[in-house]
């Protein structure tokens, strides 16, 4: 059918996978209408006004395309006579100069380039039927460009209004190595809140900032400046359905919004070691005409603090993380140096780290509040944000000797018997459930009073007690006072040993055993063995997962995919399975699994484990599976693994996906008969009501398959 461009409209603005929420966002704001994300884009209804605000506006955008035709095709023949009964007279010249982008396979087309090609003829042979003369050909600086897609024996036609990406403001004329794309650069700036940040009059910091990328989307954010402002070429301009008039307006609104916000913006700060990459920022920032509020500077990561002058903000930075730049072994001291100026000079601010190895982030010492996974180009990264933060120093030397003579009544007469209160509730409410249930590990108290921010776990006779915020009141000795009695308290309140607690991120003067500190659990009938110093061993949050692949696992050929110490592997035995196997690729972990195997007698041929990559292992095993369950690990592309791991799954089988809070998890295309549905609520423990959100879990399964979720 095609599509009038005098009626209501229906566009595609295009981005890369993981922004989606972010450009959603942004178009509702744009004014745009029925607005609905799919993998790698958004649809969006409106005006040809909405369409030339969301190109000249949208900072996270790759393209905006405008569908015109959708034809259900059979053939290549049936392509060409789709595209060839498209009135392309009104839309372009002959004397214009074209290109076509072709994604998709299907119906005789195995070849992006033989599609393009197909549709290119049908242009070109209709304008010599009626004109004589057809558009030349133009890969590079075409004035207009067509983009087709091919799904499920369906093409879609559409304009390209952008022309070249979105991404190209048109100030980068030089990028130094290892370049983030504009657009990626707006949409990490805009998760970690540097709209409202800039809003309140905060300051931006890119300690690291090579050629300025994200300080420039900074400045531009603050200074609401028009991405696309300075951009020349459009694929509208070659377009004879273009409104001149109306794009010379909104040209000249963002001109004058800019004229406004630079008077009001705050200051974006680049440093950088390195005088190339700072000349290289200044002429970028100068391009971009917002170096009135961008301010670039030779300084090495050694001498970075906030002057006087500087109201606490945003420090921001995409490290190099060992694949373009230097190597992983050589760059941890590099994060270490810049967690250490953090927590020296930045408390109060925010922060994030835009990295493609997660493992290096963890060398700053600083706890990630939030994780949002990304692509930079081909790679896998986090964006980790943080709130530095007055520190809970924990002396444990000194909280030994004082909790030997001090008396509980001191630590209620300063602060009050709220927290001792909560502290019983919860035992009388949560303890007793979870004693029913045959649980001795479980979440007792998860931040339940605001100045208290601590997450308290019960695992048998032992307490792990992890600080999640700063309390009130500033100063270290206050702080360390604040978490000592909170101890004492705690202490007091389980009836345990002070001894018996374990304080995770404490800081300073924590005694952290190396090999010892691990014990023995119970979980219903399961044994399971845990170790509190290195957090491995049984995540109480998927405790509902664990009971619910129980509950489906008899007779079952269940596959553990990712399967960490193989807890749910161990709940699958105790459900009935007929066979298990578990695959890991971490050799240390895989032998944790195999002791709790072992340890709840689930050994011999029909339950087997496997040190390996899970897609690779997928691709040499064959067979199938009657359940499955995937965990995503936090660096993969889930994409391919989960449509390995789906290749495996047995007809009527279901299939269990789990990630961390933040996971997103794409529908794989390549299995039109498998349904996705979001479990996550369903599988929330008891115990962690508190928080939600607390991890992610789809059920998948196919058509007609007649097994539920519990």
């Amino acid at each position: 059918m095609i599509m009038h461009i005098n009626g209501p409209l229906q566009f595609l603005a295009t981005t890369a996978r993981g922004i989606e929420p972010i450009l959603e966002e942004e178009l509702r704001s744009l004014g745009a209408g029925n607005v609905r994300p799919t993998g790698g884009g958004v649809h969006f209804s409106g005006t040809m006004e909405t369409a030339l605000r969301a190109c000249l506006w949208s900072r996270t955008a790759s393209r905006i395309l405008l569908p015109i035709r959708r034809s259900p095709v059979a053939s290549a023949g049936d392509i060409y006579d789709a595209a060839g009964e498209v009135p392309w007279e009104e839309h372009l010249s002959p004397e214009s100069t074209m290109a076509v982008t072709f994604s998709g396979t299907g119906s005789g087309i195995s070849n992006t380039m033989f599609g393009a090609q197909r549709v290119k003829d049908a242009v070109a042979d209709r304008f010599r039927r009626l004109t004589g003369r057809r558009p030349s050909v133009d890969t590079v600086a075409a004035d207009f460009r067509i983009h087709c897609h091919l799904s499920a024996g369906e093409l879609e036609i559409r304009i390209d209004l952008s022309g070249e990406s979105l991404h190209r403001r048109g100030y980068r004329l030089e990028a130094r190595l290892a370049p983030m794309k504009e657009n990626l650069a707006a949409a990490i700036l805009l998760k970690s809140g540097w709209s409202s940040i800039a809003s309140g009059g905060g300051t931006f910091i890119d300690p690291l900032c090579g050629s300025g990328t994200l300080v420039i989307e900074a400045a531009m954010i603050a200074a609401d400046a028009a991405p696309g402002l300075f951009r020349i070429r459009w694929g509208f301009l070659g377009w004879q359905g273009h409104d001149r008039a109306l794009w010379q307006s909104l040209m000249e609104e963002a001109r004058c919004r800019l004229d406004a916000g630079l008077r009001r913006s705050p200051k974006c700060f680049g440093f950088d070691a390195d005088p190339a990459a700072i000349s290289a920022a200044v002429e970028n920032g100068n391009r971009a005409g917002i170096m009135e509020v961008a301010h670039f500077e030779k300084r090495p990561l050694s001498a970075l603090k906030p002057s006087a002058r500087m109201r606490p903000g945003l420090v921001l930075t995409n490290p190099p993380y060992g694949r373009r730049l230097g190597s992983g072994d050589d760059l941890g001291p590099l994060y270490a140096e810049l967690g250490d100026a953090l927590k020296r000079h930045f408390t109060g601010w925010s922060a994030s780290v835009f990295t493609g190895d997660p493992e290096l982030g963890k060398r700053m010492g600083l706890r990630a509040h939030r994780t949002n996974s990304y692509y930079n180009g081909a790679l896998p990264c986090r964006l980790l944000q943080f709130r530095v933060e007055e520190e809970w120093f924990v002396d444990r030397e000194r909280l030994d000797r004082r909790a030997a003579d001090i008396r509980l009544e001191k630590v209620l007469e300063r602060w009050g018997d709220a927290f001792m209160n909560r502290l019983k509730r919860n035992l009388r409410v949560t303890g007793r459930r979870a004693r029913r249930g045959g649980i001795d590990c479980y979440r007792l108290y998860d931040w339940d009073l605001p100045e208290y921010p601590l997450c308290i776990d019960v695992y048998g006779d032992a307490v792990l007690v992890r600080p999640c915020g700063t309390p009130d009141g500033r100063g270290s000795d206050k702080s360390s006072r604040r978490m000592e009695d909170a101890l004492v308290m705690v202490a007091a309140a389980l009836e345990v040993d002070a001894a018996a607690i374990v304080v995770a991120g404490g800081g300073r003067g924590v005694r952290r055993p190396g090999a010892g500190g691990a014990l023995e659990v119970h979980e219903g009938a399961g044994r399971f063995t845990v170790n509190l110093y290195d957090g491995t061993g049984l995540p109480l949050e998927e405790r509902s997962l664990r009971e619910t692949i129980a509950s489906l696992a008899t007779g079952k050929r269940f596959l553990n995919l990712c399967c960490g110490t193989a807890t749910a592997t161990v709940a699958a035995g105790f459900g009935g399975a007929a066979a298990t196997m578990s695959v890991e690729r971490d050799a240390v972990v895989i032998d944790a699994a195999r002791r709790n195997m072992a340890l709840n007698g689930f050994t011999g041929d029909a339950h087997l484990l496997s040190v390996a990559e899970c897609i690779e292992w997928i691709a040499s095993s064959g067979g199938s599976y009657d359940l499955i369950l995937l965990n995503l690990p936090p660096r993969e592309e889930p994409r391919a693994l989960i449509d390995a791991a789906l290749s495996l799954l047995a007809p009527g089988g279901v299939a269990l996906i789990a990630g961390g809070p933040d996971t997103a998890v794409p529908i794989p295309e390549s299995h039109p008969a498998v349904a996705f549905e979001d479990i996550s609520r369903r599988l929330l423990p008891f115990d962690f009501s508190r928080t939600p959100d607390v991890f992610r879990c789809w059920r998948v399964t196919r058509s007609g398959d007649p097994v539920g979720i519990p």
